[in-house]
C-alpha cells in the first residue's frame, strides 16, 4: 500500500511535499491536460489506488477514465521513487504500448516531471515499450515496460504490475480461453520482486460471470466496484462488500454515480445503444443477465432424489423453492444455482418403460470415456448413472462399463461411433457377451457438439422432466479426486452442464455432458407424451386386468392370489402367464415397502 506517509522513501530537491497525496498530483496532471477538475468518483478511485491493498482489482464503468488515472498514478510513484520498476500488461501489445506512450509523453510535456526524462548520455532506454527515468540506476528492468499478456513477460522484474484490461471478449469467451488467461497471470507472482513496496493492480470490466477478476478473489485480491448508476437493494446484494463505500452511501437509486460527467439522459442513450445486457455488463459491471443468456443449462431446473433401479413414481413435481435446496450436496453451478428436491411425487411406483446407456468413447489420455444411463417413465427421464474414466479401451475400463449396464438393467447401449469408426463397439462386445448380453447400436452426429447438447437438454430441463439420482451427483464429485486439483472441476458433470455455451470449443472437457445428452436424445421422441394422460391410461389398464381376473370363466386362481397380495392385476397376470397389458409393465409395490422386502405388506386398490 502506497499511503501518502510512506511513498517519500527517496529524497530529491525537485520533489514537492504538497504532492504526497496522489489526489493532488492527479489534479495537476488533469490541469496540464486541460481537463475539467477530477470528479469525486475519480478522486475516490485515485484514493483507492494509493491506499488500497497490495493486490487489488479496480472495476469501474467504461469512460470513467480509470486507465488515465492509473497512468498518472504510475508517474506519481516514479516521482517519489525513481528506482521503481513498473510493468504494464494488457490483453494486446498495442493497448499496453498506448499506456506507456501516454505516460512517457506526460514526462516530456510537464515541467513538474522533467527530472524524470531519460538521460540519453547515460544510455538510458527511451522507447515507447520500455524506458528509464532520469534518476534511475542501471538495471536489467526498465523503469516502465509494456507487454501483452501472452507476450514475452517471463524473466521480467517489477515492483509494480499494472494489468490494464487483460480480460477482453476475444480472450475470455470460452472456458479454454479463460483457463489460458488465468494461467498467464500467474506469472505475475514470479515477476514481482520479493521485497519493498510492491503491488499488483488490475483495471477492467468483467466479460463473463466466471471472470478472471472474480476468480482472483480466491487468490487474495481485493475488489472495488464503481457502477454507472446507484444500485438498488437487489444489486447491492450482488455486489456485496465489493461495492465502493463512496457509492454505497448514495441513496438516489437508479441515478448516475458521476453526474459531472454522465447525466441520467446520457446513460439512457448508452443503454439504448448497448442494449440491456451490454449496458449491465459494461456500465453496471453486473454479469448475471449476460450469463443467464449465454449459459442456458441450470442445476436448479433439475430434480434430485434417491432413485430405484427398477421403479419410479408416476409423476415428480418440480420446484426451486429455497426450502427445497439440498444444502449438503455440493454444487458446481454459478452463484445462486443449486440442486433441489422435488416438491412432491404423485401416483404409484411403476417399472420404467425402458433404460438406455450412452457411451462416449475415448482413448487413453486426458479425455474420459464417459457414460450415462437414462430411464423413462411417463415422459420423465431418470438419470441413474453418469460418470467417466480414463482407462480408454483397457480391460478394466471395459468391465466397468459392462458392470454399470448390468447394475442398471439397461435394454440398449448406444455408442458414439465418431471414435475409431466403430472400433470401440467391437472391443466392448466380448465383455458384454461374457457377462451381460444386450443390444448395442452405433450413433453418429455431424452437428456441432455444443449446439447438439444444448438443443437436446435445454427443452427437457426447462420442462423439468430430468430427474437425477442423488448418488449420481455424489459419485460425480468422488470420481474427480484422482485428477489434479487445478483441473478436477473441469471433469464434473455439474460444471460442464453450467458452463457450456453455443460457441465451438466452449469447454475443455464435455465428455460426461455429451454422454448425458446422447442418452436423453434417445428418449426425446417420446417426451411429447402427456404425463397425466399416461397415468390415466395406466389406471384403465389396471382396471381391465382386474376385471379379467375376477370375471373370466376359467379363473386363474394363482393370478387371483397374487393380485390379492400385490394389489397389481397386470403384474399378477404377467407372473402367471395370463393375459397382460404391456404398455408399462408396472410394479405397484411402494418404494418404501420394496426396500423392506418383496410383498411385505398387503395393499388393496379395488
Amino acid at each position: 500500500m502506497a499511503s501518502p506517509s510512506t511513498i517519500t522513501n527517496t529524497s530529491y530537491p525537485w520533489q514537492n511535499p504538497k504532492l504526497t497525496d496522489f489526489r493532488a498530483f492527479l489534479y495537476v496532471v488533469w490541469k496540464h491536460l486541460a481537463l475539467p477538475d477530477p470528479t469525486p468518483l475519480q478522486y475516490d478511485i485515485a484514493n483507492y489506488l494509493q491506499t488500497g491493498p497490495k493486490r487489488k482489482i479496480i472495476q469501474a464503468f467504461r469512460g470513467v477514465g480509470k486507465s488515465w488515472i492509473t497512468s498518472a498514478y504510475t508517474l506519481w510513484r516514479l516521482y517519489w521513487n525513481p528506482q521503481l520498476n513498473i510493468l504494464v500488461v494488457s490483453a494486446s501489445k498495442e493497448r499496453a504500448d498506448a499506456f506507456s506512450t501516454f505516460t512517457m509523453r506526460l514526462i516530456s510535456e510537464m515541467d513538474l516531471l522533467s527530472p524524470l526524462m531519460p538521460d540519453f548520455a547515460r544510455g538510458q532506454r527511451s522507447s515507447k515499450i520500455a524506458f528509464d527515468v532520469g534518476p534511475a540506476r542501471a538495471s536489467h528492468a526498465p523503469s516502465v515496460k509494456s507487454a501483452g499478456i501472452f507476450g514475452q513477460i517471463t524473466g521480467s522484474r517489477a515492483d509494480i504490475i499494472i494489468a490494464d484490461d487483460v480480460e477482453i471478449t476475444n480472450n475470455s469467451y470460452t472456458q479454454m480461453m479463460r483457463d489460458k488467461l488465468s494461467e498467464a497471470v500467474k506469472e505475475f507472482d514470479a515477476i514481482l520482486k520479493p521485497e519493498g513496496d510492491t503491488e499488483i493492480t488490475y483495471l477492467g470490466t468483467p466479460q463473463v460471470e466466471m471472470s478472471l477478476y472474480n476468480t482472483l478473489r480466491d487468490r487474495g485480491y481485493s475488489t472495488r466496484i464503481w457502477p454507472a448508476r446507484v444500485p438498488d437493494n437487489a444489486k447491492r446484494l450482488v455486489y456485496g462488500e465489493r461495492l465502493a463505500p463512496y457509492i454505497a452511501k448514495m441513496e438516489n437509486t437508479g441515478h448516475t454515480t458521476d453526474p459531472q460527467r454522465f447525466s441520467d439522459g446520457d446513460l439512457r442513450e448508452r443503454e439504448a445503444s448497448y442494449g440491456r445486457s451490454g449496458f449491465a455488463l459494461q456500465f453496471m459491471l453486473d454479469t448475471s443477465l449476460s450469463d443467464a443468456e449465454r449459459f442456458p443449462l441450470r442445476l436448479s431446473d433439475l430434480s434430485v432424489m434417491p432413485l430405484d433401479k427398477e421403479v419410479a413414481p408416476e409423476k415428480v413435481v418440480w420446484s426451486s423453492g429455497p426450502e427445497l435446496l439440498i444444502k449438503d450436496l455440493p454444487s458446481a453451478g454459478f452463484t445462486g444455482d443449486g440442486y433441489h428436491r422435488p416438491m412432491a411425487v404423485q401416483g404409484e411406483f411403476r417399472e420404467y418403460t425402458g433404460s438406455v446407456m450412452f457411451i462416449d468413447p475415448s482413448g487413453r489420455g486426458k479425455d474420459e470415456t464417459a457414460y450415462a444411463v437414462v430411464k423413462m417413465l411417463n415422459g420423465q427421464l431418470f438419470v441413474t448413472a453418469c460418470c467417466g474414466h480414463t482407462d480408454g479401451y483397457a480391460e478394466r475400463g471395459m468391465r466397468h462399463l459392462v458392470r454399470v449396464a448390468k447394475d442398471n438393467n439397461v435394454n440398449r447401449i448406444l455408442i458414439e461411433s465418431n471414435f475409431g469408426d466403430g472400433m470401440f463397439q467391437e472391443l466392448l462386445r466380448p465383455y458384454l457377451n461374457e457377462e451381460y448380453p444386450v443390444a448395442t447400436e452405433e450413433v453418429r452426429s455431424s452437428k456441432q457438439k455444443e449446439l447438439r447438447i444444448i438443443d437436446t437438454l435445454e427443452p427437457v430441463m426447462n420442462q423439468h422432466r430430468l430427474i437425477f439420482d442423488r448418488s449420481v451427483i455424489e459419485e460425480d464429485y468422488r470420481s474427480i479426486e484422482k485428477y489434479p486439483e487445478e483441473r478436477a472441476r473441469e471433469y464434473l458433470l455439474g460444471y460442464q452442464m453450467t458452463r457450456i455455451t453455443r460457441e465451438r470449443g466452449a469447454l475443455i472437457h464435455d465428455d460426461r455432458l455429451d454422454a448425458l445428452a446422447g442418452a436423453v436424445a434417445y428418449w426425446v421422441n417420446v417426451m411429447g407424451v402427456d404425463q397425466q394422460a399416461q397415468i390415466e391410461e395406466q389406471r384403465q389398464e389396471d382396471f381391465k386386468a382386474a376385471v379379467e381376473i375376477f370375471t373370466t370363466d376359467e379363473r386363474n386362481s394363482e393370478a387371483f392370489d397374487l393380485f390379492c397380495m400385490l394389489g397389481d392385476a397386470q403384474k399378477a397376470q404377467k407372473l402367471t402367464g395370463g393375459k397382460k397389458h404391456t404398455w408399462g409393465n408396472p410394479r405397484q409395490i411402494r418404494y418404501e415397502e420394496k426396500k423392506k422386502g418383496p410383498y411385505s405388506r398387503l395393499r388393496k386398490r379395488i
